[in-house]
């Protein structure tokens, strides 16, 4: 009899996995759950004084809310002297299957701390920007009732940040740039190359990894993380992560299955 009592208990305490933004008592749940994330991965800097999100932040932030970006275009728009690259992102609502925001933003060589930025980082911080911009655009409330400043990091260009003159670079990327080094004109061309090669994710396969994300069996943990990298997919990795998903949600409840 007790362990009836016990499993009732367990079944009267569910866990919100989802927030509907036009609930009020539900975005106030998520603006707690927002800073208790936020604060406990460091997804935050502090500048001159005041506490800023980084844009993986904001992008938790939309996951939970059904919300996920969607880039449209990155475009060259260099001169001669300059590295130059704009970005457009679309906020894609999952259930409404509508676009409810939008985000410009533009990245260049020419800014303080990105002189030595390579023209891939350059097109990359672009696109980054862009989706920080989107989420802010409807979402700067929440980060404001999480008690955080309500604009990315990546907005914030001030004197005496080191960190923002040092671009994460991966490393087969930085390898591939050293060997290419050698002839500036060879360099040009294969950086060209991986900025114009890049197809990201689609919507139809962000759609796919969140409803294989929401299956029972897959774990907070394992689906907090991949919202927070399914934005850098591009076309091929998506595909991977939605077989891999596929895979272990099969292998998962046929170990269910087994035990039952």
């Amino acid at each position: 009899m007790s362990q009836v009592n016990k499993e009732t208990k367990v079944e009267r305490k569910p866990k919100i996995e989802s927030y509907d933004i036009a609930k009020s008592d539900e975005t106030l749940h998520l603006a707690v759950d927002l800073a208790k994330f936020i604060k406990e991965n460091r997804l935050y800097q502090n500048i001159q004084g005041k506490e800023y999100v980084n844009v993986e932040g904001w992008q938790y932030a939309g996951s939970r809310l059904g919300i996920l970006p969607v880039v449209e275009h990155v475009v060259n728009i260099s001169t001669d002297e300059e590295i130059k690259y704009q970005a457009k992102v679309n906020l894609l609502d999952l259930r409404s299957q509508q676009v409810v925001g939008a985000g410009f933003a533009i990245c260049s060589n020419k800014e303080q701390g990105k002189k030595y930025y390579q023209e891939f980082a350059i097109a990359s911080m672009a696109q980054t920007r862009a989706i920080g911009k989107a989420y802010r655009n409807i979402l700067a409330w929440i980060i404001r009732a999480a008690g955080y400043e309500p604009t990315p990091v990546e907005e914030m260009d001030y004197a005496g940040n080191e960190s923002s003159a040092k671009p994460a670079v991966p490393t087969e990327k930085k390898a591939t740039m050293k060997a290419a080094s050698a002839t500036p004109v060879a360099e040009k061309t294969e950086v060209d190359e991986q900025v114009a090669g890049v197809r990201y994710a689609s919507a139809k396969q962000k759609e796919e990894i969140i409803r294989l994300l929401n299956n029972p069996v897959i774990t907070r943990q394992e689906k907090t993380k991949m919202l927070l990298n399914i934005n850098r997919f591009d076309e091929e990795r998506a595909a991977q992560a939605i077989d891999k998903l596929k895979k272990v949600i099969e292998d998962r409840e046929d170990g269910q299955s087994a035990a039952a």
